[in-house]
């Protein structure tokens, strides 16, 4: 059975940094897009990024383009997100998702794509 589990999250001020990190652990992962989604209340899921299987291929949302980076240790079937320079928008609940999803950008970043899903880390951040 699949398992993936977020942590990391918590209250942060404008402009400050958090690293979430979500362990994968059930099955082997080889092949398997992993990502990051975000919702805040009131709002649909959203993309934030994603990271092929291998590490070497990276998709990052506009909206946080150059403030988040993605990355993947297959060692440890872990999945990071730095995230930096945070603002006030960035509030949200954050998923990470697993699956084999055929790497182009329209289809990774779809959250309907994915079919394994963590229960999520509450990120705040204070203005």
């Amino acid at each position: 059975q699949v398992q993936l589990v977020e942590s990391g999250g918590g209250l942060v001020q404008a402009g400050g940094s958090l690293r979430l990190s979500c362990a994968a652990s059930g099955r082997t992962f080889r092949g398997y897009a992993m990502g990051w989604f975000r919702q805040a209340p009131g709002k649909e899921r959203e993309s934030v990024a994603a990271i092929s299987w291998s590490g070497g291929s990276t998709y990052h949302a506009d909206s946080v383009k150059g403030r988040f980076t993605i990355s993947r240790d297959i060692a440890k079937n872990t999945v990071y997100l730095q995230m930096n320079s945070q603002k006030p928008d960035d509030t949200a609940v954050y998923y990470c998702a697993a699956d084999l999803v055929p790497w182009q950008k329209i289809t990774v970043l779809n959250p309907k794509a994915y079919n394994y899903w963590g229960q999520g880390t509450q990120v705040t951040v204070s203005s």
